[in-house]
């Protein structure tokens, strides 16, 4: 028999071996077994786990894959602020920089590295395992997204080596490469969900994501470029991160000691073009003092330090032609001209694609089929077509003219006043609108429905087993169980989650109809105005228009829909399968906020924003999404929106703390999570960039 120590002995060797293969995989580029036998050996220490949970470890590399948990982000406070950096896109601002810290400093060593274009992150670890991971926020405060950052193979979890402090910081960048940028867009399109801008929307996007199973998915990467600690070995930049690299990190092996203006031109013009073949996104060079001490005498500004500069590429662009133009269509029927382009090189990718967004672009640039065309990627966007060579443009060329009807279904588009896109506005009959909202349904802020995803709701539909939003109540396990990469235990899932769906509240519910124009917010409005879907069903424009937020648009929009007799039939049968149609009467905590309209704006310290608008709610206040006349008060937190506050300071509306917040409703707050005792008061002995 197996004793207890030597199963203990066997899950601590199959982590050990997993950090090993991980390190050479993820960081090293070089992998000794197959993606098959580490497959295997994960699932080895899975099953050992799962079976002896008191060998649990936080840091096991099986926490790789994620949790489907949802989970609230806590505010930490910084122990060394993460500042900006000052910006420069000329050469000759960027010579000035150096001649003023050499004349300060004497000859001075720098340091070149890329810019990655990412989101910022700080990552502590005592004792050599990682302790807490913090995204930038405010630069003084920001989320702990520590189980989210455990799921990025590149992050290690456990340390090598034996020399590292017993705590430290470091700093670096999350950033998403171009492939798994690629692969998610993909999916989102197929999805006929909204496409990620670039790379870095995308990784910030990622990184705050509930479930950190979503997060293990989407192929984040990272690259540390920071150490900051009481008691470092090496008195510079550039040996302290060697050291790190030793450690385990993914320390960029592009970076370079540099001295005088000529070396980091010539860094900065090598990389200006090899950036386009590196298979990630970079914005620049970071141009840093190497010596700590340096660094302390040049000092810091009110924003940024004084010994350090980012210096910005400029926005690539590349000229190619235009073959022809496709139209898609979206889950609420508006259609997006998409370019297809002859494959061109630009930022480091094949371009292939480019937005079109509408038909007054279209105009205003006068784009047509076969042209030149100038396509760019600004901070490495979505390529977007800039112009048109005209110089270059065939004889005899027309004007570009704009589809009238649905490529999908035929039926003749819309256009709705104030939008610049047009419409399909066969709803039930479009197939792609279908799909979207169908998938819509199923969302975290709708139903909730785990384990259907975009594949799998395209599946049940190719295979016949759903046709709307209603048919999913009408699954069993044993339809689906057959379908490819289901079998018995998703399909049970699938059937238990649409069945736990049937609790969630009317307001969840009605925002999951996918009716056009109703977001999250004007459905809780509606809900919490009209009571039941009967009422709102009954309601004319007129009544529909005095709930918050609904205006004439949104108000047709919502008469369209319930006057459709097929979604009409699909009420019927979603009320028949037991969902809530009905808003639950709430007690009220107080009536201090009665008749108030109060705006929720910025980042907080004790509540999310979603905690305060419930706050108010439960006093009887009403939420706001914009300041306009009628608004009450704000409750501002860091990083108010600058529209907002001088909106607020022209109509003199009152502005609110969140503590002057609390103190009004007299709610108690939620405990700040504490660092000052952990690290003490003692001077770094680095820079913090």
């Amino acid at each position: 028999m197996v004793s207890k120590e030597q199963i203990k002995e066997q899950i601590e060797g199959l982590r050990a071996e997993l950090n090993y293969h991980n390190h050479k995989y993820y960081v090293e580029n070089s992998p000794e077994i197959s993606d098959y036998d580490f497959d295997m050996k994960m699932r080895q220490l899975l099953d050992l786990e799962a079976e002896y949970p008191e060998f649990a470890d936080p840091l096991s590399p099986s926490v790789r894959v994620g949790s489907d948990r949802t989970s609230e982000f806590v505010a930490v406070k910084h122990r060394y602020p993460m500042l900006s950096l000052s910006n420069t896109y000329s050469i000759e601002e960027l010579t000035a920089f150096i001649e003023r810290v050499e004349r300060e400093s004497g000859v001075t060593e720098f340091v070149c590295e890329l810019k990655f274009d990412g989101t910022a992150i700080s990552l502590t670890y005592e004792h050599g395992r990682l302790l807490r991971a913090v995204t930038r926020g405010d630069g003084t405060m920001g989320d702990d997204v520590t189980n989210n950052v455990k799921t990025i193979r590149s992050v290690p979890l456990t340390l090598s080596g034996n020399d590292y402090p017993e705590l430290f910081e470091i700093r670096g960048e999350i950033f998403m490469p171009y492939a798994s940028f690629d692969r998610l867009n993909y999916e989102r399109e197929i999805a006929g969900e909204s496409l990620f801008a670039n790379p870095r929307n995308a990784a910030a996007g990622t990184l705050k994501q509930q479930q950190s199973s979503v997060v293990a998915k989407r192929g984040l990467d990272s690259t540390l470029y920071q150490i900051a600690g009481d008691k470092l070995p090496y008195k510079n930049h550039v040996e302290n991160l060697n050291a790190a690299r030793s450690w385990g990190f993914n320390v960029s092996p592009y970076m370079t000691l540099c001295h005088g203006v000529a070396q980091v031109v010539e860094y900065i013009n090598y990389w200006d073009e090899a950036r386009k073949s590196l298979p990630f996104p970079t914005d620049g060079v970071v141009v840093k003092v190497n010596d700590f001490q340096t660094q302390h005498q040049l000092g810091f500004t009110a924003k940024s330090p004084r010994w350090a500069v980012a210096y910005k590429f400029k926005a690539e662009s590349a000229l190619t032609r235009l073959e022809s133009v496709d139209f898609q269509v979206g889950r609420t029927g508006a259609i997006t001209p998409v370019a297809n382009l002859e494959p061109v090189q630009l930022a480091g990718t094949t371009v292939k694609r480019a937005s079109l967004h509408n038909a007054e672009q279209i105009a205003a640039l006068d784009i047509r089929i076969g042209d030149m065309v100038y396509v760019e990627k600004g901070g490495e966007i979505i390529p977007k077509i800039t112009a048109v060579e005209l110089s270059e443009r065939n004889e005899g060329s027309l004007p570009f003219q704009y589809i009238t009807h649905c490529p999908e279904c035929g039926t003749e588009l819309v256009r709705y006043e104030g939008e610049a896109k047009h419409y399909c506005p066969n709803q039930s009959g479009c197939r792609p609108q279908i799909l979207g909202r169908i998938i819509h349904f199923i969302r975290r802020k709708a139903l909730n429905i785990d384990g259907l995803g975009a594949e799998t709701v395209e599946l049940l539909f190719e295979n016949g087993l759903i046709g709307d939003i209603a048919d999913l109540y009408t699954l069993k396990a044993t339809d689906i169980a057959h379908l490819p990469r289901l079998g018995e235990k998703s399909a049970d899932n699938i059937i238990s989650s649409i069945a736990s769906s049937k609790s969630v509240e009317f307001a969840r519910v009605l925002f999951g109809l996918g009716i056009r124009f109703v977001g999250e917010t004007t459905a809780k409005y509606l809900a919490s105005h009209f009571k039941s879907i009967d009422a709102v069903m009954a309601a004319d424009s007129n009544a529909l228009m005095e709930s918050d937020e609904v205006g004439e648009k949104i108000a047709q929009s919502i008469l369209d829909y319930f006057a459709d007799p097929v979604n009409q039939g699909i009420i019927e049968r979603l009320r028949a399968a037991g969902l809530q149609f009905e808003s639950q009467q709430v007690e009220k905590y107080s009536s201090v906020l009665e008749g108030k309209n109060i705006v929720v704006s910025g980042k907080f310290v004790f509540h999310t924003r979603e905690e305060l608008k419930t706050l108010i709610e439960l006093h009887g206040g009403k939420n706001q999404s914009g300041v306009t006349s009628t608004t009450d008060f704000i409750v501002a937190g860091q990083n108010m929106g600058p529209a907002k506050l001088q909106k607020a300071e022209k109509l003199g509306v009152k502005i609110l703390s969140e503590e002057q917040f609390v103190a009004l409703v007299g709610e108690s707050t939620l405990p700040q999570i504490e660092q000052e005792a952990e690290y003490g008061e003692q001077v770094v002995q680095t820079s913090l960039f």
